[in-house]
């Protein structure tokens, strides 16, 4: 069974969403001083999330980069902060091998990697620190990632990617037991693309790893209810039901309390299905 730091993954966990940037699509700016980043994070864990997962750098489409330098100040205060100061596993959001480095060294306990460790030595670095790693499939890069996405069949495109990179992972020495895997939804991919996504998650279940699903906020949910980024709480709770019972074993989210509490309900009767 994966552990992350002192999470043993045996039912599904709620990972918070902690962008300590000044233009994420949903909080940015909201977090990027560090008294407030520590109590979203307190209030995230209090909450009900397993998973604080930090940012220093938006990937939402049409972002721009940042360097390793101001990734690292950013996120490092926080991070430091939250661990040992938080009951919750401390997830790095990042796609640089210098910050995933000094992340670990502080304590966090997993990386999620939104380019699946494809950046320059990202592949040596994530095998020299063996802690849980999260590969995504994006098509593009943020900067374009949305203009004319296209796939003659997303589910199994997505699944061969994830499937390479699992393959370059174990043959770089990475403990394949160590990987979770990350479907991108919203990441160069259509509305119809990621309901097609959503509807066939379970597919993915063939990689033998865990589901890690954020659809949180996303625009697909805007698009289906013709609600704003802060409207879509009821969407975002719903989407993350709908993961969770089609085999995700983590949700990313921003609304931690709603989504904790749905997926209790669901909890209780997927165990009683199990039962019978």
């Amino acid at each position: 069974m994966l552990k992350i730091g002192p999470l043993v993954l045996d039912v599904p966990a709620v990972m918070g969403i902690l962008n300590v940037t000044p233009d994420s699509f949903s909080d940015g700016g909201k977090f990027l001083v560090r008294d407030a980043a520590l109590r979203q994070a307190e209030s995230m864990a209090v909450a009900g999330a397993s998973i604080v997962d930090v940012g220093g750098e938006s990937t939402r489409p049409g972002s721009d980069d940042v360097s390793e330098q101001e990734e690292l100040d950013r996120v490092m205060p926080v991070l430091e902060g939250i661990v040992g100061g938080v009951d919750a596993a401390v997830s790095i959001d990042t796609s640089k091998p210098g910050v995933m480095r000094e992340a670990i060294a502080a304590g966090a306990s997993m990386i999620n990697d939104i380019r699946a460790l494809r950046e320059d030595d990202a592949l040596r670095v994530a095998a020299e620190l063996r802690v849980p790693i999260c590969l995504m499939h994006m098509q593009g890069q943020p900067e374009t990632m949305q203009e004319r996405p296209n796939y003659d069949n997303v589910v199994a495109e997505v699944q061969d990617f994830l499937a390479g990179r699992i393959a370059a992972c174990r043959d770089a020495g990475l403990d394949e037991e160590l990987l979770i895997v990350d479907p991108g939804f919203g990441f160069g991919k259509t509305r119809q693309h990621n309901i097609e996504l959503l509807a066939n998650l379970r597919q993915l279940e063939h990689l033998g790893r865990p589901i890690l699903a954020g659809l949180s906020r996303k625009a697909t949910l805007g698009e289906l209810t013709g609600n704003d980024v802060d409207e879509r709480v009821v969407a975002s709770v719903a989407a993350a039901v709908i993961a969770v019972t089609r085999g995700a074993a983590i949700v990313r989210v921003h609304d931690v309390r709603e989504t904790v509490d749905a997926l209790r309900i669901a909890a209780a009767v997927m165990d009683t299905d199990r039962c019978k």
